[in-house]
């Protein structure tokens, strides 16, 4: 017999959610109330799978143990994405060109902004699933672990055979910045060159989809495409891929969500001051996004709805910065669950705020996700 875990959400802008626990003596059987949510959970055609490329040959196959189910009362939040074994070096400054320092700690820990972010919205009591990929190897093991314990169904997390897991170098000095390489290994590589029919139909059932930039931007369009296809909103994260973002995945993206520095880049403009980073919101309204979602650091956030006036969230103060790895992972999702939760715009950046700030005072991406009664407790007291 095993417990399950329902989470209803009220439709009113009251933050608060209801724990109900059920049992079953079918373990290994998802449950879902809602007749509009239907969710095939056994495992993908494999030959599905094996058309594929970037890589020679793959067995792709979904991970072995199902999640702790969940009865789904709300639409669910779904994010496709990258899932890094992130490797923390902790120094007091970046070497120089050409030196060695020694670091004062290193760990590795699961990371990745996919990742990240469906961890997110698991331990918001959020029903998430993650759709990826991870290596066979400890690693991938390491990654699946700590999505599952955080409440996210893995039915479309797969392992593949002919790519490592991604990982990610991560340069942790002692003010709490960071600088972090990538390494893409199974976040881009094998994945098939056409989606199976099950991936896209959690995608189509889901109330938003997170997408971001650490896996091939083909899987992102195709992804995008099938939910705009069943009117479920994209939010898509500009972190990862130094490279433009084609048109053809923006004609699907409901809100895009760049740092400054990544607005810049994105747009070859400067974005120093808010009238510049307004100026620069342009040029992607003018490409057919009508919502951006800029991610201002230490200055808060804004979110700019294209014919309406910015809406500014400024930052609420942490305690003690230790680490800002995947403070925008947090912003990101923690505003999706808002939003697909129903709050206004304002209510949702002020909830990815409150988040943001929890998750900046814990080392490490995943480890550092807030749970709701921590955010609900944090808004409360501002």
């Amino acid at each position: 017999m095993s417990a399950m875990r329902a989470v209803a959400f009220s439709p009113s802008n009251q933050w608060y959610d209801k724990i109900q626990t059920h049992f079953s003596n079918h373990p290994n059987r998802a449950i879902n109330t809602n007749p509009h949510l239907q969710f095939n959970n056994t495992t993908q055609n494999q030959s599905n799978r094996r058309n594929l490329f970037l890589c020679f040959s793959t067995d792709a196959s979904k991970t072995p143990n199902p999640p702790t189910p969940l009865t789904i009362t709300s639409s669910p939040l779904v994010v496709v994405g990258s899932a890094n074994a992130d490797i923390y070096v902790e120094i007091d400054r970046l070497p120089k060109e050409g030196e060695t320092i020694s670091a004062k700690n290193g760990q590795t820990l699961a990371g990745g902004k996919g990742a990240n972010q469906a961890a997110c919205g698991g331990k918001l009591s959020y029903p998430t699933y993650f759709v990826g990929q991870v290596g066979e190897d400890a690693h991938g093991k390491l990654i699946t672990e700590a999505l599952r314990s955080g409440g996210v169904h893995l039915d479309h997390l797969s392992a593949v055979s002919a790519a490592p897991t991604g990982h990610a170098v991560v340069m942790l000095q002692s003010d709490g910045q960071n600088s972090i390489i990538i390494v893409g290994g199974a976040n881009m590589h094998c994945w098939p060159e056409k989606l199976s029919d099950e991936d896209l139909e959690v995608v189509r059932n889901a109330g938003i989809v997170l997408l971001q930039r650490e896996i091939p931007e083909s899987v992102n369009t195709q992804v995008a495409k099938a939910a705009k296809s069943a009117g479920v909103p994209v939010i898509l994260d500009a972190g990862g891929m130094d490279a433009p973002i084609s048109q053809e995945l923006l004609n699907f993206v409901d809100i895009l969500s760049p740092n400054e520095t990544e607005l810049g880049r994105l747009t070859g403009m400067p974005t120093e001051s808010f009238e510049q980073i307004s100026h620069a919101v342009v040029k992607f309204h003018k490409m057919g996004v009508k919502q951006v979602l800029v991610k201002l650091g230490s200055k808060g956030s804004a979110l700019f709805v294209e014919g309406e006036e910015p809406i500014k969230q400024s930052v609420i103060s942490a305690a003690k910065v230790l680490d800002t790895t995947g403070a925008g992972d947090t912003f990101t999702a923690s505003f999706a669950v808002a939003l697909v939760e129903g709050k206004s715009k304002r209510e949702c950046l002020r909830f990815a705020a409150a988040a943001a700030s929890l998750c900046v005072q814990v080392k490490g991406a995943i480890p550092s996700m807030p749970e709701r009664k921590s955010v609900l407790n944090l808004l409360q007291s501002h």
